[in-house]
């Protein structure tokens, strides 16, 4: 029961990072333990793969609307799950110096729906999946929109890998796109399409994000509501404790207090140039303009 507990308070306690982690993990073992279960009765477990993975057919994707997001945080392979998930908490921790939790989790979603987009759209152009379908899982496109997200970010910045030493971040994005390129001659052409859609999600979102724009921010109004949703319908169950409302001075003091930062932040930006600001003038900035 301990242990539960203890994993409970883990993620409600953790950062994004640490959810998406949890989530990623949490999915893997679910899934795993049905397909056990299934495989003992044998019962056919296709019918899972087809709701949770992204099919290339038109007609599933329909029939089962949830999977371009599922299909992200989906692992049938443990070697798969745990390269992804370590690959994440390195570069995810690395994008966390730079960016607010808010902007990983909608990153990481847009590379995952790019993604995703790529490989659908591959199957519909190219003559090489003529007659033919398939099914794409993974969070490797969402990973590979972190990484190419934070060697654009900064490109000079090193990490120290086991019997390499030390390599540039731009080097390793380099690697890890070339890599998917040599293998579209593999058998998982499609699955390094996608891939290829996560890096040009990575690409795009530091273009716009040094040019003042958050290409994210429609996913993070979506996540924004549902999770106000979940947190409306959790404080119905509780009882509610009322505060004090504010007077019309404090009101007004606290408005030009946060009116004076943003002054501030803008004048930076005049001096400096957007990439001089702190993740938290970032994060307060971005809050501002969401206001207005």
């Amino acid at each position: 029961m301990g242990y539960k507990e203890d994993i409970i308070r883990s993620f409600k306690n953790g950062d994004t990072l640490t959810k998406l982690i949890y989530i990623n993990l949490g999915v893997f073992l679910v899934v795993g333990l049905i397909n056990v279960f299934l495989l003992l009765f044998k019962i056919d477990a296709s019918w899972l793969n087809h709701s949770l993975a992204l099919s290339s057919e038109w007609s599933d994707v329909i029939r089962n609307p949830w999977t371009p997001i599922t299909y992200m945080f989906l692992h049938f392979s443990f070697i798969h799950l745990i390269f992804n998930i370590l690959t994440l908490y390195w570069f995810g921790k690395i994008f966390l110096t730079y960016y607010s939790q808010r902007d990983l989790v909608g990153l990481y979603l847009f590379g995952g729906l790019l993604g995703g987009s790529l490989y659908f759209g591959a199957y519909a152009i190219f003559p090489l999946f003529e007659n033919q379908s398939g099914s794409l899982c993974g969070a490797s496109a969402a990973i590979m929109a972190i990484i190419v997200a934070c060697a654009r970010t900064n490109p000079e910045q090193s990490i120290r890998l086991v019997l390499v030493g030390d390599v540039r971040l731009k080097w390793l994005a380099i690697f890890a796109i070339l890599l998917s390129v040599l293998n579209l001659a593999s058998e998982n052409t499609g699955g390094n399409i996608s891939h290829l859609g996560g890096a040009l999600a990575g690409f795009l979102y530091v273009y716009f994000q040094q040019r003042g724009k958050n290409i994210t921010s429609g996913i993070n109004k979506i996540i924004d509501k549902l999770v106000n949703l979940i947190q409306r319908g959790r404080q119905s169950k509780m009882n509610v404790s009322y505060r004090r409302p504010m007077s019309d001075q404090e009101y007004n003091y606290q408005k030009r207090k946060q009116s004076e930062q943003i002054d501030l932040i803008l004048d930076k930006i005049k001096k400096n140039g957007y990439d001089s600001l702190t993740k938290e003038e970032r994060d307060q900035l971005f809050t501002a303009s969401r206001r207005n």
